[in-house]
């Protein structure tokens, strides 16, 4: 059985910024375990820029991104096993994990903090019909063949969905010579950011379908066609809308799911709307000493908001090593309440006499809204009321808590996020 104060499961964005925080912090027996061959995550098939712009002030690759934060990482001298599977977690923060030279080994830890990631939506969770030939790749795997592998899955593509990795894929095939044909969105809106829509669609004329999905799928060894139809308000398609492209690629970008198997035997429990975790204001579980952050607690469409999340949840479970004392009466605790479009947030609670003196919470809407208001309430007293030209699922949206002002709000039972007319 080995000994560590923290294990972070998962290499990526969010496992290094933690680890480097809770390194800062006062904590130095930190391991990373990391089931890839190299520390960085996704970002290492992201070699489109972007990147870094909240955090660095200047546009970064991905790699370029991951690689600053793995010499920070290097630099500390933090402990890390790569092609590291962990197998289970348990409720007492006992980590089993396997890999080639140390077999099967056991970590005790003092506090863990969950970073894995999440996964894309594969075909069978989508029911789309037609037979099963080569050619039909999510977006993410086509990503990592065109940009690390350097094959190229196709050169007739059709995409269905409106996700970030889509919407960049596009535009990817398009510059190593492939035909995009459409890109088909079921919802009434992109699932992806404004600018992605523009860079990534717009500036190369290739059409966006909404209210549109796959109905039929051709080919029996390789994909020849793709039948795409609108969709009425019940999801079903519309007989007489159908449209038929000759592709021999189908790319699927519908959507990301948060990889919680391992939260879930631990015990956790995990949101019905994001499938992360339900987390404190410091990023903590329901199980004392489980801390969650970056895309395995909930989606996030820009990495620099996973490394400031993940940075605030490496901190915080180096309190809770250096500060641990199981006589410690449980603390007050005040749910956020999410109402009118507004599907979540993260934190789901906060603890008023322990919050930071300034939160962010982070959020996403469930429909586009216009000239709308974004309104707090603690109790029924208004606390914030921030006027927004529009909002949109595919782009995240938070809001400041401050501590203060919510101390000043006698028998605080409830705090309400939701969305008014102006």
């Amino acid at each position: 059985m080995l000994n560590y104060d923290l294990v972070i499961i998962g290499g990526g964005p969010a496992g290094l910024a933690a680890a480097i925080s809770a390194k800062d912090n006062g904590i130095d027996s930190i391991l990373i375990l990391e089931r890839d061959k190299e520390l960085g995550g996704i970002l290492n098939q992201c070699i489109h820029n972007g990147f870094g712009l909240h955090t660095f002030k200047e546009e970064l690759t991905g790699p370029e991104y991951a690689e600053r934060f793995i010499k920070e990482v290097l630099g500390r001298k933090i402990e890390y096993k790569l092609n590291t599977m962990v197998m289970d977690l348990g409720k007492d923060k006992t980590v089993t994990a396997m890999n080639r030279e140390d077999g099967l080994i056991q970590i005790k830890a003092k506090a863990v903090i969950l970073a894995m990631g999440c996964r894309e939506r594969s075909r069978g969770a989508l029911n789309i019909p037609g037979f099963r030939p080569a050619g039909i790749y999510s977006a993410g795997t086509a990503q990592r063949l065109v940009n690390r592998e350097g094959f190229m899955p196709g050169k007739e593509v059709v995409i269905l969905g409106s996700g970030d990795i889509g919407l960049i894929m596009a535009r990817r095939m398009t510059l190593e010579g492939a035909k995009v044909k459409v890109v088909a969105e079921l919802m009434p809106y992109s699932g992806g950011l404004k600018r992605n829509i523009v860079q990534c669609l717009d500036d190369f004329g290739i059409p966006l379908k909404l209210r549109h999905t796959v109905v039929d799928i051709e080919g029996r060894d390789r994909v020849k066609a793709v039948t795409i139809a609108e969709v009425d308000e019940n999801n079903k398609p519309i007989k007489g809308t159908e449209e038929r492209y000759e592709c021999d690629t189908l790319l699927l970008s519908c959507g990301l799911l948060p990889e919680n198997e391992l939260s879930r035997s631990a015990g956790v429990d995990l949101s019905p709307v994001t499938s992360g975790p339900i987390v404190n204001d410091s990023l903590e579980t329901n199980i004392p000493g489980i801390f969650a952050c970056g895309n395995v607690l909930h989606v996030h469409d820009l990495v620099d908001y996973v490394s400031k999340e993940s940075t605030t949840a490496g901190e915080n479970a180096a309190k809770y090593i250096l500060s641990f004392n199981e006589n410690d009466s449980p603390d007050r605790v005040v749910k956020i309440n999410t109402e009118n479009g507004v599907r979540y947030s993260v934190p789901a609670f906060v603890r008023p006499d322990k919050m930071a003196d300034n939160l962010t919470v982070r959020f996403r809407v469930g429909n586009v809204y216009k000239n709308v208001n974004l309104c707090v309430y603690a109790n029924d007293t208004l606390l914030q009321k921030l006027p927004k030209k529009i909002m949109a699922p595919g782009e995240m949206e938070q809001i400041i808590l401050i501590k203060n002002k919510l101390n000043e709000v006698s028998d605080l039972n409830t705090i309400t996020i939701k969305i008014e007319e102006a």
